[in-house]
C-alpha cells in the first residue's frame, strides 16, 4: 500500500475489512527487512501486536534465537487507551456512546510485495465497537529505511466516533545510555543541534505552530541505545515524521524500557470520523545504524533522493536569487543586469524574489499585495516573457518567487474574499509580516482552487518558467475557519495540510518538470511531509557563512545536500554583519546546493574572477556532493578550531532516471575544511577521513585557491585511502588564517 492512495479508496477497502470476521491467522512471527535493518512482529489472531525486534538484520535462522533467548521487547506495537492504561497509549477515541475505551484484537495480516518495497498490514478490530485499525510498516526498496503508519476506520453505518489521540510509530526498545540527539531553533538559527542524556520520565518535543514546524524544531531525532552520540561508532536508531504540521514526540524512560512515540499533535485537534470514514496518519519513517549517527544520515539521504525529494536523483543548478542584492526594488533593467552578471560568471538560472507583482497596491514591502499576483507593469513592463527572454540571452533559465497560501489586509484579494482567510469570527484579525499578512483557509477548495491557479496561470502564460520559490512567511494564527462547520473546528490543523497536499498534488500533476523550493521564512519547512512535492529547500534566511555551517550541519543529519539550498552572499552578511573572504563563502556553499544570494555590480574584479572559477569546480564536484554520501568529520559543536565534511562518490550519480549516465563526470571525493576560530598557537586536529577505498591511490587538487597559479601546500599529493582514513590530514600549514578554508577533489590514480 503507498500512502498517497485516495483517502476514499482507503476507506472503501478497509470498511469491506472490517466486515471481515477473524480468520485464518494464527500465532505467527513476521520479519521485515532491508539490506542492514530488520524488524520483527509477533501475531495472533485475536490478540494485540507485539513489536519483538528493531535493529541490525537478522535472518530467518535468528529469528527463533532471538525470541527464546528474551532479547526480543515483546511490547506491543500500537497500544489503545481505556483498558489496563497505567501508561502512555498510541491511539484513543471517544465512542458515539461516550465510551473512552478501544479494546483492538487482531483479525488478519498480510504481507507481500509492492513495486517500491514490501509492506506488512496488520489488520486489528474493537471487540465491541465497529473501529478498525490498520497498522503498516513498509520496507522501502533499495534502501535501509522502513516507516509505519496506521489507517483507522469508523465502520458503523450511523453514528461518528472522536479521535482523541493518533500516534503514527511506538516503539519499545531496551533501556541502555540512551542519548537523543534532536534540532531547534528559531528564525535565521533553524536546526541548531541539542545531544543529552536521557533519564527518568519523559522527554517531549511539541510543536503547535501549524504551518513552519521546522523553524522552531524538527520532525526529527536520533536515538542512541549504548551511549554518548558519534559519527561513525556506535547502535544508533534514527527517525523522521512526514508531516508539515503540529507534531509531538515523546521519549518515555521507566524502567528497563524506553518508549518513543511519535505522530501529528493532538492538542486542539479532535478528529471526527463521521459513519464509514478513515483516518491515516503520515508516515513515521526510520532506520537503525551499526556505524553511529553517519550511519543513520547515509540511509535517510539515499531513500530521500530515490522517493521522498521530488526527482530526487537529478543534479540541481547553481542560481542567483534576487532577494538579498534589490530587495523589494525589482525592476526590468535591475532584473537583466543581475541575469547578465550571472551569465559571465557561468551561473545557470535566476530566480527574481519578492517585490515583482501587484497593481492597485504594488509591492514595495511586506504590506501589501499578497494574493493579488499579477505583474506590476510600472517595475515591469516587459512582463515576465521580458525576463525570460533577458535570461535566454544570457544563456541562463529563469525562475520566481511566490507565496501563494498567504494575503495581505491590503490587497484586492482580500477585498474581495474576506471570507477566505483564517479567522475567528466576530474577533478582530491577528497579523504578521508589515502588520497585514494573514493565511488563506486551505480547508476552502475554492481557496484551493486559487492557490492552484496562482501556479497554474503562471505556467500557462509564461511556461518557458523553470523554477519557482514557494515561500511560506507565517504561523497558522488565528485558530478559526469560516468554512468548517461549526463542530469541526478542531479539525483546522489537519484538514489545512490535507487541503495544501491536494492542492500540491494537482501542481505535480500538470507540472511534473517545474522545479519548486520549499521556503518558510527560511527554513520552516524543511520535512519529509512536503518535500515529496519540492525539489530542494531554503536551509535560513541566515546566509552567514560561518552560521551556515551550523546550520548546515543540523540538517544534514537527515536531509540529503542535492536539496539544501547553500547561498554565497555579501562581504558584510545581512544578518549578522560578519565579514568573511569570499573563498570561505564559496567553500561553505559548495558543500551543499551551490547559490549565489548577492548583488554581482558590487564584486570586483579580483572577486568576480574568483566566483568564475569556483562556480566551474563546483560544476566539476556537483555530482559528488549532491548525489554522493555524507561523513560528518570534525563538528563544529566540539570547538576544535575547524570543522569539516566530506562527499564520497556513490553509484547513483553514474544514473538518471534509471538509465545509465554519460553526461557528467566527478571526482571520487571531496572535502571541506573551514578554520572557525583563530587564535595564536592553537591547536587543530588532524582530519582522518571516511569511506575511502583503503587499497586505492588519491590525488588532492586544491579546488578554490584564492589566486588560480598558487595552491595550496596539499595540491598534487597522492596518498593512499588508508593512509587518508588512519593517519588523516594536518591542515595546519593551509589554514593558516582567520576564516581559512579548503576544498579538496580526490581523484583515484
Amino acid at each position: 500500500m503507498n500512502n498517497r492512495t485516495t483517502r476514499k479508496t482507503v476507506a472503501a477497502v478497509l470498511l469491506s475489512q472490517c466486515a471481515l470476521t477473524s480468520q485464518q491467522v494464527v500465532a505467527a512471527d513476521y520479519l521485515l527487512s532491508t539490506p542492514k535493518t530488520s524488524l520483527v512482529i509477533t501475531a495472533e489472531t485475536g490478540k494485540r501486536p507485539l513489536l519483538q525486534y528493531y535493529g541490525a538484520r537478522i535472518d530467518g535462522a535468528e529469528l527463533q534465537g532471538l525470541l527464546s533467548s528474551g532479547f526480543g521487547v515483546a511490547a506491543e506495537s500500537y497500544p489503545a487507551f481505556g483498558l489496563n492504561s497505567i501508561t502512555e497509549r498510541a491511539v484513543a477515541v471517544r465512542q458515539s456512546n461516550g465510551d473512552l475505551s478501544l479494546d483492538l484484537a487482531i483479525e488478519t495480516v498480510e504481507q507481500k510485495q509492492h513495486h517500491d518495497g514490501e509492506v506488512l498490514e496488520i489488520r486489528m478490530k474493537d471487540k465491541m465497537y465497529p473501529v478498525c485499525v490498520s497498522q503498516f510498516f513498509k520496507a522501502y526498496a533499495g534502501t535501509d529505511i522502513i516507516s509505519t503508519w496506521v489507517v483507522i476506520t469508523n465502520a458503523d453505518k450511523k453514528k461518528a466516533v472522536t479521535l482523541t489521540r493518533f500516534d503514527s510509530a511506538f516503539l519499545t526498545f531496551h533501556r541502555g545510555e540512551n542519548w537523543l540527539t534532536h534540532f531547534h531553533g528559531n528564525w535565521g538559527a533553524e536546526t541548531t543541534m541539542d545531544e543529552e542524556r536521557l533519564t527518568n520520565g519523559q522527554k517531549v518535543i511539541d510543536n503547535r505552530d501549524g504551518l513552519v514546524n521546522t523553524e522552531t524544531d524538527n520532525p526529527s531525532v536520533m536515538l542512541t541505545l549504548n551511549g554518548r552520540p558519534e559519527e561513525n561508532h556506535g547502535n544508533v536508531f534514527g527517525g523522521a515524521l512526514a508531516w508539515t504540521s503540529n507534531y509531538v514526540f515523546k521519549a518515555d524512560c521507566r524502567n528497563d524500557r524506553l518508549i518513543l512515540m511519535a505522530g501529528i499533535n493532538p492538542a486542539h485537534s479532535e478528529y471526527t470520523l463521521d459513519a464509514g470514514t478513515s483516518f491515516e496518519t503520515p508516515e513515521f519513517c526510520m532506520t537503525f545504524s551499526t556505524t553511529g549517527k553517519g550511519g543513520v544520515s547515509r540511509a535517510f539521504h539515499r531513500w530521500a533522493r530515490r522517493y521522498k525529494l521530488h526527482d530526487g536523483n537529478r543534479l540541481h543548478d547553481i542560481l542567483l536569487n534576487s532577494w538579498e542584492g534589490v530587495y523589494f526594488k525589482v525592476n526590468q533593467e535591475g532584473m537583466d543586469a543581475m541575469m547578465q552578471a550571472f551569465g559571465e560568471l557561468g551561473g545557470e538560472l535566476f530566480v527574481m524574489d519578492d517585490g515583482w507583482f501587484g497593481n492597485k497596491y504594488p509591492r514595495n514591502n511586506g504590506s501589501t499585495s499578497l494574493g493579488d499576483w499579477e505583474v506590476c507593469q510600472e517595475k515591469l513592463p516587459g512582463g515576465i516573457q521580458g525576463l525570460i527572454d533577458s535570461a535566454k540571452k544570457n544563456g541562463i533559465k529563469f525562475g520566481i518567487w511566490i507565496e501563494p497560501e498567504m494575503a495581505n489586509t491590503k490587497s484586492e484579494l482580500f477585498e474581495r474574499h474576506p471570507e477566505w482567510v483564517l479567522q475567528v469570527k466576530d474577533r478582530e484579525l491577528s497579523t504578521g509580516r508589515g502588520g497585514t499578512q494573514i493565511v488563506l483557509d486551505l480547508t476552502n477548495p475554492a481557496v484551493q482552487d486559487h492557490v492552484f491557479n496562482v501556479v497554474d496561470r503562471l505556467m500557462t502564460e509564461n511556461p518557458e518558467i523553470y523554477y519557482m520559490k514557494w515561500d511560506d512567511n507565517s504561523p497558522l494564527r488565528d485558530y478559526g475557519s469560516l468554512y468548517l462547520p461549526k463542530d469541526r473546528q478542531s479539525h483546522l490543523y489537519i484538514d489545512y495540510q490535507r487541503g495544501l497536499y491536494s492542492v500540491l498534488q494537482r501542481i505535480r500533476a500538470k507540472y511534473p518538470k517545474l522545479i519548486i523550493q520549499a521556503c518558510a521564512g527560511g527554513g520552516g519547512r524543511i520535512n519529509y511531509g512536503l518535500l515529496p512535492y519540492f525539489d530542494e529547500f531554503w536551509t535560513s534566511d541566515d546566509t552567514d557563512a560561518l552560521q551556515r555551517i551550523y546550520l548546515q550541519w543540523g540538517v544534514s543529519h537527515f536531509y540529503p545536500a542535492v536539496g539544501m539550498a547553500s547561498h554565497v552572499s555579501a562581504n558584510r552578511n545581512h544578518q549578522t554583519g560578519r565579514v568573511t573572504p569570499l573563498k570561505f563563502r564559496f567553500d561553505v556553499a559548495m558543500s551543499g546546493r551551490l547559490g549565489m544570494e548577492i548583488q554581482p555590480k558590487d564584486m570586483n574584479d579580483t572577486d568576480r574572477e574568483f566566483a568564475r572559477r569556483a562556480i566551474a569546480a563546483y560544476k566539476e564536484i556537483r555530482p559528488t556532493v549532491q548525489l554522493g554520501d555524507l561523513y560528518r568529520l570534525v563538528s563544529p559543536y566540539e570547538h576544535k578550531g575547524l570543522a569539516s565534511v566530506m562527499y564520497v562518490r556513490s553509484d547513483e550519480f553514474q544514473q538518471w532516471n534509471g538509465t545509465p549516465r554519460t553526461d557528467v563526470s566527478a571526482p571520487a571525493a571531496v572535502l571541506f575544511v573551514w578554520k572557525i576560530q583563530h587564535f595564536i598557537n592553537e591547536l587543530l586536529p588532524v582530519v582522518q577521513l571516511q569511506g575511502l577505498d583503503p587499497a586505492k591511490n588519491y590525488r588532492l587538487r586544491d579546488l578554490t585557491p584564492t589566486e588560480a597559479d598558487k595552491p595550496c601546500p596539499l595540491n598534487g599529493q597522492v596518498l593512499s585511502g588508508r593512509f587518508l582514513m588512519e593517519s588523516g590530514l594536518d591542515l595546519r600549514p593551509t589554514l593558516k588564517s582567520e576564516y581559512s578554508s579548503v576544498c579538496l577533489a580526490l581523484e583515484e590514480e
